[in-house]
């Protein structure tokens, strides 16, 4: 089925962002569960407590370590050597999140569940960027990367400083993580990849989904047998998302067909784009 005209479906993500934004603002508060804390598996092992979910975070660590590798190396794809900035920052914040995280399941609270969620939303915004990069305009992409990082760190100092002041409100951070992973997805339909192997974005999402799905579960997970409680599978889901995109950049090429890659090469003309 053919694409709508390019401006409808610029129109489409700047709606749809609209409306993310005047859900974040307007929405009423909800403040974060306490018994979100309480998760199913709290079995110490070889003196640590809380292990498994602590351990697992090591998936997070070897994503953002190879990927980083890959993405500023020199013989990944990318068009123009600003391209890789993206995904470079994508993959120090599953890096991040790997520390993040481990140091929040050790004493979960919400002070240092803030540490976990901050590098997450690192991932999530350069990820956008890199999709717009790859998909829409070069120019554009990397001009959003730094406020994109800026909004979706300030989604969490501002979930952070409302429960400080007794008036908690997650919504913010919600609609961020939320609209970070649509809007990928909505990009990815819309706008055909200047690289071969796009569609592997898809996957990752799949594997996000997973994530939240395994998260949702985890305590009857936990209950089949006590080997593994679904909050430590959620946290593999989620590194697998970031071997995916790592896998895809590995294995992608720029595509030869002109028409494959039009819109974003014409986003990327001018002599800030081939810098």
């Amino acid at each position: 089925m053919p694409l709508p005209p390019l401006k409808v479906r610029l129109a489409l993500l700047v709606g749809f962002t609209a409306l993310a934004v005047a859900v974040a603002l307007f929405a009423p508060a909800v403040p974060q569960p306490l018994d979100y804390h309480d998760f199913a598996d709290q079995r110490p092992m070889f003196g640590v407590v809380n292990f498994l979910d602590v351990a697992s975070n090591a998936g997070f660590l070897l994503a953002g370590l190879w990927g980083l590798g890959v993405a500023v190396g020199p013989k990944t794809a990318f068009e123009r050597p600003a391209e890789r900035w993206p995904y470079a920052i994508f993959f120090v914040g599953l890096a991040l999140t790997a520390a993040g995280s481990a140091y929040y399941h050790l004493v979960p609270d919400n002070e240092r569940l803030f540490w976990d969620r901050l590098p997450m939303t690192v991932a999530f915004m350069a990820l956008v960027a890199a999709q717009i990069v790859d998909r829409i305009s070069v120019r554009v992409g990397l001009a959003l990367l730094a406020p994109a990082l800026l909004v979706g760190a300030a989604s969490v100092i501002h979930w952070i400083a409302t429960e400080r002041a007794g008036q908690g409100n997650l919504v913010p951070y919600g609609v961020l993580q939320a609209y970070a992973v649509l809007v990928v997805l909505a990009i990815a339909v819309l706008h055909p990849s200047r690289y071969t192997h796009g569609n592997a974005i898809y996957w990752a999402f799949g594997a996000y989904v997973a994530a939240k799905v395994l998260e949702t579960f985890d305590r009857e997970l936990f209950a089949l047998g006590h080997v593994v409680s679904g909050h430590s599978l959620k946290h593999l889901a989620a590194a697998a998302s970031g071997f995916i995109v790592l896998a895809m950049l590995i294995r992608r090429r720029p595509r030869a067909a002109p028409a494959a890659s039009s819109e974003a090469a014409r986003g990327a003309r001018g002599p800030a784009a081939t810098r």
